[in-house]
């Protein structure tokens, strides 16, 4: 049958509106709205009878009982929905109620056409709402991640308005000791800060192991400027709370939740989060990212680079040590999970990889050593052997106990490309 055929087969059943008509042929003539196309089909048929098109106001629709006529209301209502809250990208999605489906269904059966012919009514919803939108709001659809994605609910008459997180990449530099990457909570009152009526004895009644972490010396400061509700902090890796993170910093990706700002002055936050640390932590490099940049940030393969101060209990000397190094210099390194972490990590061995190391004997008793080696390389272990847990060790090649009694972490950096690509960042 031609288009004009199946046409007059839909216009035979009363009571069908231009957009409803023209939804069952969407994938003829493209760049018409439905209602365009619809009209045009209906106008034809009027001029091939010599009669007056039979026009039906949606309000008079069964197919979508009048919903085809309500575009620019549920279009007004998304907007207001979001309120003050700032966002370039937008998705909407529509809920329909299950009588328009069925009588989509009926139409094409009873007008004899193929049932999935043309296109369904929620997909032209969701497209003309969110035309509107976009015109209302400034901002482009996006299928993929927007910031924010509408619902629709026809049935209940309701608009829900997701506002999706915002993020913020950057590095940081950690510059006291004692101070973990995330929020530590107490294990004696599980983080209430409480034992029974009285303040927790462990932590003051602060709730933490630690009074201070990375995350809380710089989430909030970017919650607050981002006006968000709530901020999740992601490291690619973490250092030990004995440890500095100084050099190049390790990058990080702060998630803000539900944030009413999004488009900030990097410059000027990086400002004030190095001002509300204090000396303690400093960030830079900060640059707007996409959610992406969080499994990056996660998932990146790192090379490291660390500086160890190494106590011996017995003396050492030189050509030793320098032979020691020699053989850790490229080595593989198994290691089975460290007695220190066994608890809550799985026990299994571990190769890594030394990519080169150096260092120089202080006294016979004391030294400074630089290590490069593979992310996932435990470089306590790999000074101390952990008991025999790691081999080659320097413990184990000197044949003398060792203990890392300090220890920096100086670069993080990705194995095959820098953390930092374009195609992750907003700016």
């Amino acid at each position: 049958m031609s288009v004009l055929e199946d046409a007059r087969a839909v216009l035979a059943i009363d009571g069908v509106c231009d957009a409803c008509l023209g939804r069952v042929f969407a994938d003829r003539s493209h760049g018409l709205t439905n209602r365009e196309r619809g009209r045009a089909l209906r106008t034809v048929v009027g001029l091939e009878d010599d009669e007056a098109p039979d026009y039906v106001d949606p309000a008079d629709c069964w197919v979508c009982e009048g919903r085809c006529g309500e575009f620019d209301e549920w279009a007004e209502r998304a907007a207001a929905a979001v309120g003050d809250v700032e966002f370039e990208s937008y998705q909407v999605g529509t809920r329909p109620p299950a009588l328009i489906e069925e009588n989509e269904r009926m139409l094409r059966e009873d007008a004899g056409l193929d049932a999935d012919a043309g296109e369904r009514f929620k997909s032209e919803f969701n497209r003309e709402v969110g035309k509107r939108v976009g015109r209302l709001t400034d901002a482009e659809v996006d299928f993929e991640r927007p910031n924010v994605q509408f619902l629709l609910d026809l049935a209940a008459d309701t608009v829900e308005a997701q506002v999706n997180s915002a993020f913020v990449y950057g590095r940081y530099r950690k510059l006291e000791r004692g101070i973990p990457q995330t929020k530590w909570p107490c294990s004696a009152c599980n983080g209430s800060g409480r034992q029974g009526r009285e303040p927790c004895e462990e932590c003051d009644g602060s709730g933490y192991r630690y009074p201070e972490s990375v995350e809380q010396l710089t989430a909030p400061v970017v919650e607050d400027v981002m006006d968000g509700i709530g901020a999740t902090f992601h490291g690619a890796g973490r250092e030990d709370v004995d440890a500095r993170m100084l050099g190049t910093g390790r990058p990080f990706v702060i998630e803000i939740e539900e944030p009413h700002r999004r488009t900030v002055d990097a410059d000027r936050l990086q400002e004030d989060i190095n001002a509300f640390a204090d000396g303690k932590v400093e960030v830079e490099g900060l640059r707007l990212a996409t959610h992406g940049m969080v499994e990056r940030v996660k998932r990146h393969d790192a090379a490291k680079r660390y500086r160890a101060q190494v106590a011996f209990d017995g003396d050492v000397d030189a050509e030793a040590f320098a032979a020691a190094l020699e053989e850790l210099d490229g080595a593989t390194i198994e290691q089975e999970t460290p007695n220190r972490v066994d608890h809550r990590r799985a026990s299994k061995v571990r190769t890594r990889k030394v990519y080169d190391i150096e260092g120089e004997l202080e006294d016979a008793r004391t030294a400074t050593v630089e290590i490069h080696g593979e992310g996932g390389l435990y470089i306590k272990e790999l000074v101390s052997s952990d008991e025999g847990r790691t081999t080659p060790s320097l413990a184990g090649l000197l044949g003398v106990d060792a203990e890392v009694t300090a220890l920096d972490v100086l670069a993080v950096e990705g194995e095959s490309e820098p953390f930092e690509n374009a195609s992750y960042f907003r700016d």
